[in-house]
């Protein structure tokens, strides 16, 4: 359902930037030529739809706002590739490292508009435009407090998930909710279902931190030890830094240095973070999430195969590999 109307939305983009954006998603090569392939793994949007069937109403009312979901999930991975330096994305080259940082930041500002136009005007248009664009700047707040922790040398905990809820959590929650209020449930039902959505943005922030250490390249896409390549505070490195475990201080030499790190000490790194208890935490901490995000599921009486849906994806969630 969801991969037609986005190429629906990008066919309507300017020339300019319609290619750019097609190859980001997957659906031509660097010359243009179509691929074949699918999308990404489209999670937000399965969200909405699912969200939509569980509270009685019919998936495909609610794919305009899977659609633009979808479509402002894309635009921020643009710009946080250019942000990030990340080369790679989905197994090949990011769109930055193909046409250049400016057309890859104009491909995520289209992608980001279209999303409005793609809600259309209908009644309950106006509250899910509403909550898109609370959403799009909670992400924008948590992007940049990311972006801050890589100029720190100390980051709580609670800072980091806080971070975490707004850079990643905010747009899962608000997938659940524009599929709630799509299909008119009342307000807090909707904050019931944005709840469960955040909750699992803060599962797969986790997760994604996790694989961003101890990952398999070839599942991943992404080159092992990617995230510690980078510096990057993610929560594993954060609790262990925080930690006073025997290796605490020689993590700290390693991780808040300026050279690039070699294989061996960023194997080393890995190691050090493993040792000090932070992975298997971080694990726990998702387990802990996900009964959580169940009692929000509870609490919304949520019924029938939408339900089931929402609770598979969860568990896939807090167990996938890439």
């Amino acid at each position: 359902m969801v991969d037609p109307a986005l190429r629906s939305a990008l066919d309507e983009l300017p020339a300019s930037v319609r290619g750019v954006a097609a190859y980001h998603f997957g659906w031509c090569d660097e010359q243009l030529r179509p691929t074949g392939q699918r999308s990404g793994k489209a999670v937000r949007p399965l969200l909405t739809l699912l969200s939509a069937a569980a509270l009685g109403g019919p998936a495909a009312a609610a794919l305009p706002a899977a659609t633009a979901v979808e479509l402002v999930h894309n635009f921020s991975l643009l710009h946080d590739d250019v942000m990030d330096g990340d080369e790679r994305r989905r197994h090949r080259p990011t769109a930055w490292r193909v046409f250049g940082t400016g057309p890859a930041l104009l491909a995520g500002n289209a992608l980001l508009t279209q999303a409005a136009v793609v809600l259309g005007d209908g009644a309950s248009a106006v509250d899910q435009q509403r909550m898109l664009a609370d959403t799009v700047l909670q992400l924008l707040d948590g992007q940049a407090a990311d972006l801050d922790f890589e100029h720190r040398l100390s980051v709580s905990p609670d800072e980091y998930l806080t971070m975490a809820e707004k850079k990643t959590g905010a747009l899962l929650g608000c997938s659940c909710g524009l599929g709630a209020v799509g299909v008119g449930a009342d307000p807090i039902t909707v904050g019931r279902l944005v709840r469960f959505g955040r909750l699992l943005g803060l599962i797969f922030q986790i997760v994604d931190d996790l694989l961003g250490i101890w990952g398999d390249p070839a599942v991943t896409g992404k080159p092992v030890h990617s995230d510690l390549r980078r510096r990057k505070k993610s929560l594993p490195v954060v609790l262990a830094l925080g930690s006073r475990f025997t290796g605490a201080d020689e993590l700290a030499d390693l991780y808040h240095g300026d050279r690039p790190l070699s294989d061996a000490e960023l194997a080393r790194a890995a190691y050090l973070i493993d040792e000090s208890g932070a992975r298997e935490w971080s694990r726990l901490r998702a387990d802990v999430l996900r009964g959580q995000a169940e009692a929000q599921l509870t609490s919304a009486a949520v019924s029938g195969p939408g339900a089931a849906g929402l609770r598979t994806l969860a568990d896939h969630l807090t167990r996938r590999t890439r």
